[in-house]
């Protein structure tokens, strides 16, 4: 048995460093340490038990912080939790946990990457599905939160938003700079031509009309 002769906060308020003896020992969180104090006596299997609930409270709180920026996929927290030298099984029992309070959801970040994309930077359903397979997501949940894209609405919106720096443009230059503007987003050019031609006719009411089956390389 060792007994507890000091507790002593860390600079991580959140933390506590634990003296066993006279002599530093390890450090706990302070949820984890917070039924101890000064004059316990610890055995080396109540000591194990500390430091193993340590670990997964301090993988759950670096989880939490890592989603606190954005919505994560699942690869992504076990990356970060690796990154920061967890071992594996807390990891996985961490997910678990984040599972079950709804906070790792392959299927709820899919659909909100792909909403958060198309308000924002709207991509065509080939380049969703490269980035949420990126995201570590399976083929059925990639699937799943592309199939209701509409590549039409989104590339014609998109366009809308930058044509006007080329309305000054002749046909050939407009057709050009703004069809790679749409198919460096990953839009098809089944998708690009006729939207290209609608804004081009949009803008330019009082010139030549262009119909949307023209070769537009």
């Amino acid at each position: 048995m060792q007994k507890i002769t000091a507790i002593e906060p860390q600079k991580n308020r959140n933390r506590l460093n634990i003296y066993l003896d006279g002599a530093f020992a390890f450090g706990l969180a302070r949820i984890t340490a917070a039924w101890l104090k000064v004059g316990d006596e610890l055995s080396a299997e109540k000591i194990a038990k500390l430091q193993a609930e340590d670990a997964r409270e301090r993988a759950l709180q670096q989880a939490l912080l890592f989603l606190s920026y954005r919505p994560r996929s699942e690869k992504e927290i076990r990356q970060n939790l690796s990154k920061h030298e967890i071992p594996a099984e807390i990891v996985e029992e961490t997910l678990q946990r984040l599972r079950a309070d709804g906070l790792a959801n392959d299927d709820k970040f899919a659909r909100v990457w792909v909403e958060n994309r198309n308000t924002f930077r709207p991509r065509s359903r080939r380049v969703l599905a490269l980035e949420l397979r990126q995201k570590g997501l399976d083929d059925e949940v990639v699937q799943s939160a592309v199939a209701d894209v509409d590549e039409n609405a989104l590339a014609y919106e998109s366009a809308q938003k930058r044509a006007a720096r080329f309305k000054s443009l002749e046909w050939s230059a407009f057709r050009k700079k703004l069809s790679e503007y749409l198919a460096r987003r990953g839009f098809p050019y089944a998708v690009i031509a006729p939207v290209v031609s609608r804004i081009w006719n949009e803008t330019h009411a009082d010139g030549k009309y262009f119909e949307d089956n023209e070769d537009i390389t």
